[in-house]
């Protein structure tokens, strides 16, 4: 996921507290972690945990493997941010260094040169454009999405105190 400058304002103002990008990453997939995803179109992605939402734009990348994506980033220069979810990585750095942590497979690929800004990853990018209060629909929603993780967790529990029969 990549942010817009007013969606990391607003993840330092809320969550994080710091301007340190892995500080504001790693809050951010913990926020996505505990949070239910509702796709409002084919553009829009909210994600929410019945307080806070994050509002997302779906962006174009394309699939290419691992190499393609070397030969694509080979004459930039200077410093870019780069994002890996898959391995949680968030850095401003090179970004041919970046991709030398990066392991051998097929990603989406997504490249802005004017925001200066690389991502890398299994699943289509997403821009953060804000973070706002969850709305009561969404906190309807997310109450109920979590009232049945809670039910779903005490099913286990009593099937694991059943005896077999």
């Amino acid at each position: 996921m990549l942010l817009t400058r007013h969606a990391e304002e607003r993840l330092v103002k809320r969550l994080t507290k710091r301007r340190n990008i892995k500080r504001v990453y790693l809050e951010l997939w913990a926020f996505l972690d505990r949070s239910r995803r509702i796709d409002v179109n084919e553009r829009v992605v909210i994600f929410t945990d019945g307080r806070k939402s994050l509002v997302c734009a779906k962006l174009d990348c394309e699939r290419l493997s691992l190499d393609e994506i070397r030969e694509r980033v080979e004459g930039l220069e200077g410093t870019y941010r780069c994002v890996f979810p898959d391995r949680r990585l968030a850095r401003e750095t090179v970004p041919v260094k970046f991709l030398s942590e990066i392991p051998d497979g097929v990603y989406c690929f997504y490249l802005n040169r004017e925001k200066r800004s690389l991502y890398i990853g299994s699943e289509e990018p997403l821009l953060a454009i804000t973070l706002r209060p969850a709305k009561r629909e969404e906190r309807a929603l997310s109450e109920n999405f979590i009232a049945s993780l809670e039910s779903a967790a005490g099913n286990e529990d009593d099937d694991k105190n059943q005896e077999p029969h």
